[in-house]
Order: C-alpha cells, then structure tokens, then sequence
C-alpha cells in the first residue's frame, strides 16, 4: 500500500492529504477505547478481527495501537485533517504516561520485600502496620521468649573450684584470683542477648506514636522477619526472637 506513507486514517487524493473514511473511523474507535479502559491485549484482539488492516498482510499488534495513540497529526497538526481533538490527546497521552511510569517503592515496601522474601502487597503492609500498632498500644506483650534448653552455668564449677581454693591455707592468691576473673567473664557471656533486646523494644514501642502509615525506622530497628502463611495470615518475628500475630508463640 503506497499511501502507508501516510499516518493511519490518510490518503492522498490528488496530491492532497484527505480522511480514509474507514480508517479514520477506526482511528476514532481505537481512541475511545483505550480511554475506555481497554487494555492494549483485548483492543489489538479486537482490530484482527474486523477487515481493516494497518499495513496489508500484516496483523495489528500492540506497537501499530501505540503509534496511532501518540500521533499528534490526529489533532490536525501539519497540516492532516483532524480525526480528534487535542484534549483527548491529552488523555491519552497521561493515561499512557502513567502506565509507562514505574511505581516508586517506598522504604517500607523495600524491607517488608526483603523482611518477607515476598512482593509488598497493600495486604502485607496493612496487617505488618495493625501488628506493630497493637505492640505501641500494649508494649507489655513484648516478653523474654523462654529458651527451648537451659544449659547449666558453667560459673558453678567455677565458683566450686573457687571454694576449694579459699579454704585452704595458705590461700593460693594468684589461684583465686584467676578463678574470681573466670567466673566474672563466664557470667558475662552468659547475660542473654534477647533480655537486652527485649528491654529495648519495649522502650522502642511505649515512646513510640500510633502509625497511619508504616513506619520503616521501626521495621527495620524491631522486626527480623516476617512470617507469611498459605491463608494469606502473617506474623512479625521481633528482634528478641519473640513472634508476634496469630500465633503470639517463640
């Protein structure tokens, strides 16, 4: 077709550019249709099935919609009769900007993606928000989880082996104090970390606001993972180990 040369909806008529009555029409439908709501799949569906090809034994296809959706000589510029008017355009022009324009992720969304190993969805961040709103209004829930073994100190041998020393005499001075020292750094070490992260959350949460929106500084300092069920339920894992939501179990 020579007269392709010419947008989709032209034809040239004695060197003049004029309408092609059932393209131009076309034109008009694939307009009102996109701004209908009709998705590019189900409007290039559409055109394949009526007699009107956009390059002769060629299918329609999504780029040949989009090319006839961004011409602006549709409005009648460069000189070509118009087919529609520029606030229509416009319309389209927006609407096809908006779909083209990734979705910027907030912070929040990022860390219940990596908190989750799943998409954000509205859902997650709505039940994550109402569980972490429920720990403001009531941070006594925030518990030391018990350990699943209580493994026996070991400042006990310690301490006896110490006792053996302060009753003999003379007093092994150097002994005592090298057991004094290990039993101090035995007792240390066996301080549990969960106690420290516990006390802190609570602090964490009873000076904390209720939240309308996700707050991403208190995922991040309280939450160490969240659990996502089949029934599309979740839990928070806190940063003591302790879960927090259906379950409310260590």
């Amino acid at each position: 077709m020579g007269n392709r040369k010419q947008p989709f909806g032209y034809r040239v008529e004695m060197g003049e550019v004029v309408l092609h009555t059932q393209e131009a029409k076309l034109v008009e439908y694939i307009f009102q249709q996109y701004l209908s709501g009709v998705s590019f799949n189900a409007l290039v569906a559409q055109l394949r099935e009526q007699p009107i090809p956009y390059d002769e034994g060629k299918l329609w296809n999504k780029n040949m919609v989009a090319r006839i959706l961004e011409d602006h000589r549709y409005t009648g510029e460069g000189g070509y009769p118009a087919i529609t008017d520029q606030e229509t355009l416009n319309r389209v022009l927006e609407k096809r900007s908006a779909k083209q324009a990734p979705v910027q992720k907030t912070e929040a969304q990022k860390l219940l993606r990596r908190l989750s190993g799943h998409t954000a969805t509205e859902q997650m961040e709505q039940q994550v928000l109402n569980l972490l709103n429920g720990l403001i209004i009531s941070p006594e829930r925030i518990t030391l989880p018990k350990p699943e073994h209580l493994p026996q100190a070991p400042e006990q041998a310690l301490q006896r082996e110490l006792d053996t020393v302060m009753e003999q005499q003379p007093i092994d001075e150097d002994a005592a104090q090298k057991l004094i020292l290990a039993i101090a750094a035995a007792q240390y070490s066996a301080i549990d970390p969960n106690q420290y992260e516990t006390i802190r959350l609570c602090r964490l949460f009873s000076k904390h606001e209720l939240m309308t929106e996700l707050d991403a500084e208190l995922l991040q300092s309280s939450v160490s993972a969240i659990l996502c069920y089949r029934d599309g339920t979740m839990d928070i894992r806190l940063k003591n180990h302790q879960v927090i939501g259906r379950s409310e179990t260590v």
